[in-house]
């Protein structure tokens, strides 16, 4: 977790990586903020805090997770040979446990007395409810409308878990609203309830510090390509919402001659309101305590956005990727609604792996791009989560039901 990387390892004393990041927040949040960069600073060196850690990655969450070879998808589109990092056989079903555990060991050593967070496609609120139950900490999740209908699976899973649902009905009701929701219910009692941003966004120290727990994913698969290929891969793909599966899997890989792909999506178009294509079609401007890119209109406000994968629906993105996509370390491209949806019932029948609409995105451009490539090529696609709480939803979509 503490490896050297020298394009941009750490931000600056003031969080920015590159211009990008920072403490955009009220003067007297500041010290909240600092509070939890101190204490995360002191326990990632702490022996104590790893043995632990590490133990729940392990035998509570199921690390390694594999690298899989899909030998099938790979034949059917007849170009480079596609690896899957399997983050969707973690316990929770994607890799948002892997910095849940974090957060909420982090929380209960600095004495909080609840987690709460915000959730998209319910995969975070789900770890977090998870993380809060084995560390005994209260937890609340703050939902928009919209995607508790989407993800209605995953609802019961949080309420099952012990947590606390909040609806969003206020603005478009998804994800940017629930952050706007739980982050107004944090600034009410920062000093007992510890905030569990759910990816690589928000004020500093949480881009690095997610960013950090999250760095697992490609430690593990550039360990496991070697072993297989004896090589590094070609290229690396993740989807793109937030940016913190793309972050886990590329972090290793920065200083190293990989081609880097993150997929966002552009939903039903490209017009205002109807995609989320933030680093396509965004422009750097203030967002949830960040500097980053965005989508926003001519008052620098955020615009509505859509994706038919509910966590990737949000106007932001994480600081460190606006700061790649700067250094053109970072190629970012789009899939629509539909090639998502394709994707996802592809992987179904070819792999029987069903993803998670969100990482179905990630596969619909490998479908692409993988045939353009030479068969030596390798391709790591990271499968960040499964579709079990998709299924209903696309069983609409496609009148299955």
């Amino acid at each position: 977790m503490n490896k050297k990387n020298t394009l941009q390892t750490t931000p600056d004393k003031d969080g920015y990586f590159g211009k990008y990041g920072g403490q955009i927040i009220p003067p007297q949040l500041k010290p909240i903020f600092d509070d939890i960069n101190e204490a995360y600073t002191k326990i990632i060196a702490d022996s104590d805090f790893q043995n632990e850690y590490q133990e729940l990655l392990k035998n509570y969450v199921g690390r390694p997770s594999p690298l899989y070879f899909a030998k099938n998808l790979t034949e059917k589109l007849g170009g480079a040979k596609i690896y899957l990092k399997r983050e969707d056989l973690n316990h929770t079903g994607a890799h948002k446990i892997n910095h849940c555990l974090g957060e909420a060991l982090l929380a209960k050593k600095m004495g909080k007395k609840k987690l709460l967070a915000e959730t998209g496609a319910g995969q975070h609120g789900v770890a977090l409810a998870t993380a809060a139950a084995i560390v005994g900490i209260d937890c609340e999740i703050h939902m928009g409308e919209i995607d508790i209908v989407k993800q209605a699976p995953n609802v019961i899973r949080m309420k099952l878990l012990g947590a606390k649902v909040v609806p969003v009905s206020s603005g478009g009701k998804c994800l940017k609203d629930a952050v706007d929701s739980a982050f107004a219910a944090f600034v009410k009692d920062p000093q007992n309830i510890f905030f569990g941003i759910g990816s690589v966004v928000g004020p500093h120290p949480y881009p690095m510090m997610i960013r950090n727990f999250q760095s697992v994913v490609g430690r593990e698969a550039k360990e496991q390509i070697l072993q297989v290929e004896n090589k590094l891969p070609d290229f690396l793909l993740a989807c793109v919402g937030g940016g913190s599966n793309a972050i886990g899997l590329f972090h290793e890989f920065l200083d190293d001659k990989v081609k880097m792909i993150g997929v966002e999506s552009s939903g039903k178009s490209f017009k205002p309101g109807e995609h989320a294509a933030t680093l396509t079609l965004g422009s750097p401007g203030e967002i949830h305590g960040m500097f980053t890119y965005l989508l926003q209109n001519d008052k620098g406000e955020p615009l509505p956005v859509h994706s038919i994968a509910s966590g990737l629906d949000y106007p932001g993105i994480g600081p460190i990727h606006a700061d790649l996509k700067d250094k053109n370390r970072v190629e970012y491209t789009t899939v629509n609604d539909q090639e998502a949806l394709v994707a996802f019932q592809e992987l179904s029948k070819v792999e029987g792996i069903i993803p998670a609409l969100e990482s179905a995105h990630a596969i619909a451009y490998v479908i692409k791009f993988a045939p353009k490539l030479d068969k030596d090529k390798i391709i790591i696609v990271n499968l960040s989560g499964r579709g079990d709480k998709d299924i209903d939803f696309v069983a609409k979509q496609l009148n299955l039901t």
